[in-house]
């Protein structure tokens, strides 16, 4: 096997096993603390049964042997499960969460080194001790309900398991047999099969040998609480024979057909209603059924930087039209720009065209958090529920994974900080299972996505007197309500005293302020003691291709994200005031507060002035500030290129472009130049 083909091999195995193992937590996620078999569903079991399975077989495929082996174990105790052998318990539920967390472990490992490894023993023999407890045996009870051998011969292990739970939990047990045509068979079984499962459970689904041809016919074995009629009603086919072996529900158990049909007969259920047209079928036999396909990010963003260039072409044929117009070639500069405006049109449509492919619902974030929360609560001894709304608005795929972080910071702090113990709630008058809301929205080119909690909230007064205490703030400090919670986000900044394994080193939401901004976006904190916190984050849609407006200040120029820019003035310098050491104009009955762009860069003194200045009016989520310029050079779409990690210091950035005219230029971070600005803090030289 070459270097090449490996290295996508591996790819390819991360990208599956990390599919496999995110649909594993969401289906246990699903089980969450019931302890009684009678409220699961045994697909869901099935699920994670199947899950385990695959991930053996694609680990062992790849010669990723601790995967494999870890995987093999945790498939034989869900089979054990499954099949009735080990009880639903505490127990059993924390060692297969513990045993993805290895899972994941491993495969995160394996993406920076495929050499990776820990020592799964642990794990091991905890899966060993769940699988040696002490297994009831299941009771006879087919003897009890004449169940015929015929029936029992043909079932697995897992079918006869199933029935027993069935006849256990006071069900019913029909047959139900159907034919179809041997072209369409799938789509019509899978259909009947997806109407039963409304009302009950399939345990078994077998096909019929007989004289058929063309066709093939089923016996399903059906176990429901509802009885015989019910069943007709449900299935709404009179085609369909329905046989009842077992019927307790004070309904009549003779096995009789619909009337008009006669008792040996197995009838043709998808003549109309659950078989399409034969021509039909056979076209689309071969076919997938799944329209998707897995996409590496690098090369969604190797076609979006080739459409960014393409745009920069654009500007550069039209700046050659205006040139050419500028000398009087006015028949050639006319058939420049229709080229030019027609390219700009399909341009647009190619860039809308690969942003739409980046974008991802927010749910493939959401759902982590499930697995953060259930963790983080039991540690504790908390009860805590999530609430989700939004999950279906979509962000750039790499704000999602760049976002993973932060979010999960904030939900154990949360946690950890904010909801307090089941018997704080109770003599606060709270019910004991605290709610952490986890909603998102978009809010014209932005999404904001607010994290709440009903916990104790965070005390002013507590954060100012610790901020004087790491002498972080002077004592005698003017600070507004939003200054102080501000304080939150401070290098060093913790309300706690000890050190838990959760918070309280006073490294974290500091980070987290950090990350948003790098993704252009802000984060703002609000809470009210007693009753809980709130804390919004506001992203841009995407990061890739982005318009906007050019400004210059003292012969350097900057883009500023036109998704930001509310409006623009010219303003006289002597309508500027000053209030509490602020400088700020008056818009249209409000205050605006300013940062001059080229004293926070150091790019001049304040005694170097104009008596005349532009500004950019920006505004990320509820607050505003106007940003004062030299000049301003109009809109250009731009690609924004990431500074590096050695320039990751560089506050008030968040990358570079190029211009059309070969011109690279900064691209300024509004969200952490608009906190810079309304802390009252404009020294961000770079």
């Amino acid at each position: 096997m070459s270097t090449e083909f490996s290295g996508q091999a591996l790819k390819e195995f991360l990208g599956e096993a990390e599919e496999i193992i995110e649909g594993l937590h969401l289906a246990l996620l699903k089980i969450g603390d019931r302890t009684s078999p009678d409220d699961l569903d045994p697909e869901l079991i099935n699920s994670i049964f199947r899950g385990a399975h695959s991930l053996k077989g694609l680990a062992g495929m790849f010669g990723f042997n601790d995967v494999s082996e870890l995987a093999h174990h945790m498939e034989d105790m869900l089979d054990n499960f499954r099949l009735g052998k080990i009880p639903l318990s505490d127990e059993l539920i924390e060692t297969i969460f513990e045993s993805l967390e290895y899972l994941t472990l491993l495969v995160q490992g394996k993406s920076e080194d495929e050499n990776y490894s820990i020592d799964i023993t642990p794990v091991l023999s905890r899966i060993d001790a769940v699988l040696s407890g002490d297994n009831k045996p299941e009771s006879n009870i087919f003897k009890q309900f004449n169940i015929e051998p015929s029936i029992l011969n043909v079932l697995t292990e897992y079918e006869e398991h199933r029935l027993h739970e069935n006849l256990t939990k006071g069900n019913n047990l029909f047959r139900i047999e159907v034919t179809f045509d041997l072209s369409s068979f799938d789509q019509g079984l899978a259909e009947i099969s997806e109407l039963l499962k409304q009302s009950g459970e399939i345990i078994s689904t077998l096909p019929c040998f007989g004289e058929l041809t063309e066709r093939i016919a089923f016996q399903l074995l059906f176990g429901t609480a509802i009885g015989t009629e019910a069943v007709h009603d449900l299935v709404g086919n009179d085609a369909i024979k329905v046989t009842a072996i077992v019927s307790r529900a004070g309904t009549d158990t003779g096995a009789q057909p619909r009337p008009a049909e006669s008792a040996e007969a197995i009838i043709d259920a998808t003549a109309e209603d659950l078989a399409p047209a034969q021509s039909q079928a056979d076209s689309a036999s071969m076919r997938s059924i799944s329209r998707t396909v897995r996409v590496d990010i690098d090369k969604l963003d190797d076609l979006m930087n080739i459409v960014g260039e393409l745009v920069l072409s654009k500007g550069v044929f039209a700046e050659i039209a205006e040139k050419m117009k500028a000398t009087g070639r006015d028949d050639i500069a006319s058939s420049v720009q229709k080229a030019t405006r027609e390219l700009e049109r399909k341009l647009d449509d190619l860039q809308k065209g690969v942003m739409e492919v980046r974008m991802v619902p927010i749910a493939q974030l959401f759902d982590k958090m499930l697995r953060i929360v259930r963790q983080v609560a039991k540690t504790q001894g908390k009860k805590v529920a999530l609430d989700i709304q939004g999950a279906d608005t979509e962000l750039d795929k790499l704000i999602v994974e760049d976002l993973s972080d932060p979010l999960q910071h904030i939900i154990r702090n949360a946690i950890d900080h904010g909801i307090e113990t089941p018997e704080e709630r109770r003599r606060a008058g709270k019910p004991e299972q605290a709610t952490i809301c986890l909603w998102a929205f978009q809010k014209g080119n932005h999404v904001v996505i607010e994290i709440k909690d009903d916990g104790k909230g965070i005390d002013p007064e507590v954060i100012r007197a610790k901020a004087i205490k790491k002498k972080l703030v002077s004592a005698n400090a003017e600070l507004t309500r939003t200054d102080i919670y501000d304080l939150v986000f401070l290098s060093g900044f913790s309300t706690r005293d000890e050190v838990s394994e959760l918070s309280g080193r006073g490294v974290g939401m500091d980070v987290v302020k950090n990350n948003i901004a790098s993704l252009s976006g802000m984060i703002e904190i609000d809470s009210e003691v007693g009753k809980g916190t709130r804390i919004a984050i506001t992203l841009p849609i995407t990061l890739a291709i982005i318009k906007a407006l050019i400004v210059q200040v003292s012969g350097t120029t900057y883009a500023v994200p036109i998704n930001s820019v509310l409006e623009t003035l010219m303003i006289e310098e002597s309508s500027i005031r000053t209030i509490e050491r602020k400088e700020v104009i008056e818009l249209r009955q409000t205050t605006l507060p300013l940062l001059r762009l080229a004293e926070v860069f150091g790019l001049r003194s304040p005694q170097e002035r104009a008596s005349r200045c532009f500004v950019a009016v920006v505004g990320l989520a509820e607050k505003k500030i106007g940003i004062v310029v030299d000049d301003l050079l109009g809109q250009q779409d731009v690609v924004i290129k990431s500074l590096g990690s050695t320039l990751s210091f560089v506050q008030g950035i968040s990358g570079a472009a190029d211009l059309g005219n070969q011109k690279t230029i900064l691209v300024l971070d509004v969200g952490g130049l608009m906190s810079e600005a309304l802390r009252g803090d404009s020294n961000v030289h770079v």
